[in-house]
Formats: structure tokens, sequence, C-alpha cells
């Protein structure tokens, strides 16, 4: 890759790693369904004026829009308001990878790999270790929220091949901007339904510079620029080049949750964190090892 997608890829991670600090502010002051409503309203609106509807039937951009936005970030934003650390979210979130190994099995019957069976059980213990862990203020309904925003992401990844086996071409970015066109009134019915009445009036009749600034961000910043700037990359350049970048969201999510938040990992969490992005690593990277070592000739002695 060239140095400037190189580049272009570092600050798409860093982008997407400080995210979850903003989250950590947005839901401060802002009910966290009501931020998802106001987030996608906001990521939706002008850019689907500039940006084409993508050629797919409005079915599978809804239930890409559903899983992607709807599910992932309703559960997301509400376990960092219940208890989640920011920087630990970023590191669960990304057992999404594993879910989607699993649901693919179950629902597209692909077969498993060596490899992606080890970094599998390498994730499953990590996360054993982070939810066994004690301190760094994490709750259980915290991770567990993480967990159920990670399998929802998942169900979108699925959802992706499944629009690809139907023959239909996938611009990123396109689905992202129209898929959040069906996300707003979803997110303010279940506000309503949830937070209550009376929390998203006074939320909205407060709303502060901290609070849009921290919307402006998530729907501008994290949605259309990263996605767009992915997207470009994903058109220069082979997914398996561009993708393993993605692990470095995890990094920047600790360390500027750290900086910024005060946050620290105990050691079963850093240990389990470790572990997780370890077996994700093997996901990626496993299949080539192990058919390097297959073709590695043989050296004999003399």
């Amino acid at each position: 890759m060239p140095l400037q997608d190189v580049l272009q890829a570092l600050a798409i991670v860093v982008v997407w790693g400080i995210n979850f600090v903003v989250i950590k502010w947005g839901v401060a002051d802002v009910p966290p369904l009501l931020l998802g409503a106001l987030r996608f309203a906001l990521a939706s609106f002008p850019a689907l004026l500039f940006i084409r509807r993508p050629a797919i039937p409005w079915p599978w951009v809804a239930a890409y829009g559903l899983t992607v936005g709807l599910g992932q970030f309703s559960f997301l934003f509400s376990a960092i308001k219940l208890g989640m650390p920011a920087g630990l979210a970023s590191v669960v979130l990304q057992s999404q990878a594993f879910f989607t190994l699993i649901l693919a099995g179950l629902v597209l019957k692909e077969r498993w790999q060596a490899a992606q069976v080890g970094g599998l059980l390498c994730a499953a213990a990590g996360l054993a270790l982070i939810g066994m862990a004690k301190g760094g203020n994490m709750t259980a309904i915290g991770f567990g929220l993480t967990l159920a925003a990670a399998v929802c992401w998942a169900g979108s990844n699925i959802i992706i091949r499944l629009i690809g086996k139907a023959g239909y071409r996938i611009q990123p970015l396109n689905l992202v901007v129209w898929s959040s066109l069906v996300l707003p009134l979803p997110f303010f019915a279940l506000s309503l339904l949830i937070e209550g009445g009376e929390r998203v009036t006074a939320a909205l009749s407060g709303f502060s510079l901290s609070s849009f600034l921290a919307v402006a961000y998530l729907a501008f910043m994290a949605t259309l620029l990263g996605y767009g700037m992915w997207s470009r990359l994903l058109s220069r350049h082979p997914a398996n080049k561009v993708a393993p970048f993605s692990l470095l969201v995890p990094v920047v999510g600790v360390l500027t949750s750290s900086l910024l938040l005060g946050e620290r990992l105990s050691v079963l969490q850093a240990a389990g964190s470790v572990l997780l992005l370890g077996g994700l690593i093997v996901n990626l990277f496993g299949g080539q090892w192990l058919q390097r070592l297959r073709t590695r000739p043989v050296r004999h002695g003399a």
C-alpha cells in the first residue's frame, strides 16, 4: 500500500478508536437510545442528498440497518451507560468476528478451518477472563450488552454475505448512509418506550454544545468519514491488506480511554483482552501461516 493510503488507514483507526470515548461523553448527558436516534438522523441527512441509493432492495437495506445500527448501537450505547468501560468495550466488541464465524456456520453452512477454530477458542478464553474479572468499574450488564452488540454486528455481516449471494453489488458507504435512514424512528420509539418521555424531553430541552459535538462526531467522523475512507481503501486494495488495520482500533480505544477518561484495566481484563485480540490475529492470519508451513520445502541433511 502507498504511504498515503497507510496514513489514511491509520487515521480511520484513530477516529474509530476515539469513538468509544465520545460515546462515553455522549451518554453522560443524552439517554443512549436517544443518542442513537440523533446520530443516525444526522448521518442520513443531508448525506443521502449527495450519495446515491444502493441498487439493493429495501428489505435488505432495512435488515442491514436494523442489525448493524439499531441492534449494535442500542446495546453498545446502553452498555457504556450502564457501566462498561469505553476502552474495554472497544476490545470486547471485536468478538463480532467470532460470532460471525459461528453464524456463518449455522446460516450459510460455511465450514470452519483449523486456524479459525483455534482463534475462536483463544477468543472464548479471553472473553471468559474478562467476564470473571473484578475491577475496572465493569458491570455484568454492561459486559452482557456489549456481547449482544457484537452479536448484532455479526448478524449484519451475515446479511452482507446474503446480499452478495443474491447477486447485488455492495457499495459500503452508500449502504451505510441509506440504511441509516430507517433507524431514527425505531430509535426514537424505543427511547420513548424505555427511557421515557420525561427523560427525552429533558435531554432535548437541555441539549448542550458538548452533546451536539458528541452527536456530530458519531455521525460525521465515525460514520460518514470513517466508512467513506474505509470504502475507498477497500476499492483500491485487497480486503486482506486493509482489514488488519482494524486490529488497532481497540488499541487506540484502550489508550485514549486511559488518557481521557482515566480508565484502567485490571490484570485479568488485560490478559483477557490480549487473548481475545490474539484469537482475532490467529483468525485473520492463521490460515496463511498454516499454508506456508505446509508448502515450506523440507531441508535434508548432507
